[in-house]
């Protein structure tokens, strides 16, 4: 397995400074940690992003590059560590240069669908991959959606995206529920999974910048990754809005740490 560590928080526009500071204590944590449940343990290698500056573009640049070079030609499992969620805008374009026709699944609180304001950050990082053509909206699947704002309401109608509220998956069952996000990315070439750790309930993950009640609960959020990460097209995953600076007895951290050892 690859671990990418991208220490990186200034795209959140201020509301997710901390963040910059998760993929360490995670990687600390994930060392502590044993068998998975699989009772396996998979070794792995840790990455550095060059981050130079407070620029996002050039961030971004070098994101997308570290991940395009690290993605090619290799059959070994990404992990990519936030940072804030603007991360995972590079991060994929990285990982489609080599997969073209990739797919996107993101588990969220948010759409992160907002419009565009000029300053590429981690409220309207789908949006843009959308509109520049690098992401088809038939190809995306967001879930766990609890807080959605008017505007990416309108757009998710608009571009028929399949975006879950927790609503939905709670009336329908986690199980069928996963076996219907499992069927559609299953005849996708390659997908991406973005797991911004606000998916999960507050309860379970307090050491983020965004609290919203009424999430997945760490089981659910497990078995979902678990089952996601049995197809042969998942290649690659994101962790991202861990905020140790907000944490409670690193609850949040060790909760991301689990997430990779359940990544086979």
């Amino acid at each position: 397995m690859i671990i990418i560590k991208v220490p990186f928080s200034e795209a959140g526009l201020g509301k997710t400074v901390g963040t910059e500071t998760a993929p360490d204590t995670i990687i600390e944590d994930l060392s502590e940690m044993h068998l998975n449940e699989s009772s396996r343990k998979a070794a792995y290698e840790t990455y550095d992003v060059d981050i130079k500056s407070s620029n996002i573009s050039d961030n971004n640049a070098s994101i997308a590059k570290r991940v395009g070079e690290l993605s090619s030609g290799t059959n070994e499992k990404i992990i990519v560590l936030g940072g804030d969620h603007a991360m995972s805008y590079a991060s994929f374009m990285g990982f489609a240069a080599n997969n073209p026709g990739c797919g996107l699944v993101v588990l969220d609180a948010h759409p992160d669908l907002l419009p565009e304001t000029g300053v590429q950050s981690h409220e309207d990082w789908i949006r843009l991959l959308i509109n520049e053509e690098r992401l088809d909206p038939k190809r995306l699947i967001i879930a766990g959606v609890r807080n959605t704002d008017a505007s990416e309401k309108e757009f998710i109608d608009a571009k028929r995206i399949r975006a879950y509220s927790m609503k939905h998956i709670f009336r329908t069952g986690i199980q069928d529920f996963c076996d219907g996000i499992t069927e559609t990315v299953r005849s996708w070439p390659a997908f991406y999974l973005s797991v911004d750790i606000d998916a999960i309930d507050p309860a379970f993950a307090p050491g983020t910048g965004y609290l919203e009640p009424g999430g997945f609960s760490s089981r659910e959020l497990i078995y979902i990754i678990q089952r996601l990460s049995m197809l042969p097209s998942f290649r690659i995953a994101d962790i991202v809005e861990v905020n140790p600076k907000k944490d409670m007895n690193r609850m949040t951290s060790r909760l991301a740490a689990k997430i990779i050892k359940e990544i086979e």
